[in-house]
């Protein structure tokens, strides 16, 4: 079975997919925010604010070739901006992954984003956020399996979906 990239905008669900998919596939998950955070000692938010997107979107490249040449990552939750760099979509693409898109509407998405503790730099307030999500939209519609996510959406039943559709 081909390792599985699951992407899309901030408060989709990645994450938490990525984690019921592991599960349910007896594999090992990785979020590449969370790696980076690891890796560098400071979170996205922290390497954003501190040193620009243009660096960290640098870094997260790194930290995406670094994952995909792990081969024990058989599932991976992207950033939100992850899938939006054209080198991003190269690097999975020759790494053979399955890329998920999480579509989620953006007034889900804003309601996870405002309602929990994460700093997010690039959605400090709904209408930056909405813009970015509706900049993103067209590169995320070039992954291979759309799924559309509603906020009723238990990660089982997505999960259970992506391997269904796999």
């Amino acid at each position: 079975m081909r390792r599985i990239v699951i992407l899309g905008f901030m408060g989709c669900g990645k994450t938490t997919v990525a984690k019921e998919l592991a599960r349910q596939l007896d594999c090992s998950a990785v979020d590449l925010d969370s790696f980076i955070n690891e890796l560098h000692g400071r979170s996205p938010a922290e390497i954003i604010q501190q040193d620009g997107e243009v660096s960290f979107r640098k870094i997260e490249t790194l930290a995406l070739r670094d994952v995909l040449e792990d081969k024990r990552a058989r599932v991976i939750a992207l950033g939100g901006g992850t899938w939006t760099i054209p080198a991003n979509r190269t690097l999975i693409a020759l790494h053979d992954c399955l890329s998920i898109w999480l579509d989620a509407s953006f007034d889900l998405c804003w309601k996870r984003i405002s309602a929990g503790q994460t700093i997010r730099p690039l959605a400090p307030d709904r209408e930056t956020a909405s813009a970015r999500y509706e900049s993103r939209r067209a590169d995320y519609a070039t992954a291979e399996k759309p799924i559309a996510v509603d906020e009723f959406d238990p990660a089982e039943a997505l999960a259970a979906q992506i391997l269904r559709e796999a």
